[in-house]
């Protein structure tokens, strides 16, 4: 794989040129020419924003933070909201994203916000455009370009990822808007395999989409969910997740991605969430960072790890432990409800209880950052962020 500095280069964008509503230099892409060893000759891609790829990439990974997963379809929040509720209406949509984009000092803590587009094309309730509130915050705003899963055809009862169908012009106008990272979201079941045809489109979906994004300005986050369901034990993931792996970054070579250019969002390494054999955060870290020694290479920036449904306690404990030596790359997170559940209970959806809400958001928010850094104790924590989340089919 090509490191950036072989790559053609660009001015890079300050922070103040991503989302003001300025015009934005259109992408154009360039040919390297290596010397080839066989015959065949090998031909590398050279996107125009390398050099803001690698760099926005960096900025995700940055120490002591993480990216915040608010990127739920409008259906998903609308379940988050009738928890508490609420009515699934843009109104309240727009005031619990409001509330989680303006929680004081989150860029301590977070780096990046995946978004839905919704999202992405809103203001606050205030009148401010969302992504301004993240830039203003450090945070580099992100966007959810996937449309979902459906039936894989041909398989035992799997699913597929769609969305690559006019994903070029969508990410160039998703750039436009602020957004400078993407995700992916595609699922592999152990209890139903997981086949060979289904790996294979997984990491065929995934490789296409990163190199998509990335000739639009996107840094790609490459997100194969291992999901929790089933009885399986800790080395039963393990082994499914090596191939995964494996696949995912084939494909990846295959389709010229900039290594450098990407972050990652795997599953963490544990049992089946039915499993009554519970892993420790000592075993989870031995199994996943095993996991990642054999699979990623070091030229990947960051490995933003999701939650699949753990507790809020038990995915802060588990990251925390992965960062008690040095890694080759940033590990840290990239969590949705294990940073949201407390916040959203808190709020109930009334305006005075914003401040609290957010105050929730932040402790979760912190504890991560101190767990990026492998720091965290795990000392005063709340009997309700130690409840686990998972739920079985669970559709994003």
């Amino acid at each position: 794989m090509a490191s950036a500095s072989l790559l053609k280069t660009s001015p890079v964008l300050d922070k103040s040129e991503w989302v003001k509503g300025h015009t934005l230099r259109q992408p154009s892409t360039s040919v390297v020419r290596c010397h080839p060893v066989a015959p065949s000759g090998l031909t590398v891609r050279a996107s125009s924003y390398a050099d803001e790829l690698v760099k926005t990439a960096k900025a995700i990974a940055s120490p002591g933070r993480g990216i915040l997963a608010m990127d739920e379809s409008n259906a998903t929040c609308g379940k988050r909201l009738a928890s508490i509720g609420l009515e699934n209406t843009e109104a309240n949509r727009q005031a619990y994203r409001t509330l989680l984009v303006s929680a004081p000092g989150l860029g301590q803590y977070i780096s990046g916000a995946i978004l839905f587009e919704e999202t992405l094309y809103q203001t606050t309730i205030d009148g401010k455009k969302m992504v301004d509130v993240l830039v203003e915050q450090n945070i580099v705003p992100g966007i959810k370009v996937d449309k979902g899963l459906v039936p894989l055809a041909g398989s035992n009862n799997e699913s597929w990822c769609q969305g690559l169908d006019g994903l070029a012009p969508r990410s160039a106008a998703y750039y436009q808007q602020g957004a400078r990272f993407a995700k992916w979201r595609t699922v592999v079941s152990i209890p139903n395999g997981p086949t060979e045809l289904a790996v294979k489109e997984a990491a065929w979906g995934l490789a296409r989409y990163a190199a998509i994004s990335q000739d639009n300005g996107l840094v790609p986050i490459v997100e194969p969910e291992i999901l929790l369901d089933g009885d399986h034990g800790i080395d039963r993931t393990f082994k499914v997740a090596k191939k995964v792996w494996a696949e995912v970054f084939f494909y990846l070579a295959q389709n010229n991605v900039m290594f450098e250019g990407i972050l990652l969002k795997p599953s963490m390494v544990t049992p089946g969430a039915e499993c009554k054999d519970r892993a420790t955060p000592q075993q989870v870290a031995d199994y996943t960072l095993s996991l990642l020694r054999q699979r990623i290479p070091p030229a990947v920036p960051g490995i933003m790890f999701l939650s699949g449904g753990q507790s809020e306690v038990e995915a802060t404990l588990n990251l925390n432990a992965m960062n008690q030596a040095p890694n080759p790359w940033h590990v840290s997170f990239s969590y949705a409800r294990a940073l949201q559940n407390t916040c959203l209970k808190k709020w109930g959806g009334r305006p005075e209880n914003v401040k609290d809400a957010q105050e929730a958001l932040l402790i979760r928010a912190k504890a991560n950052s101190l767990a990026q850094l492998g720091k965290y104790t795990g000392e005063g924590e709340s009997e309700e962020a130690k409840q686990g989340m998972f739920v079985k089919g669970y559709v994003y």
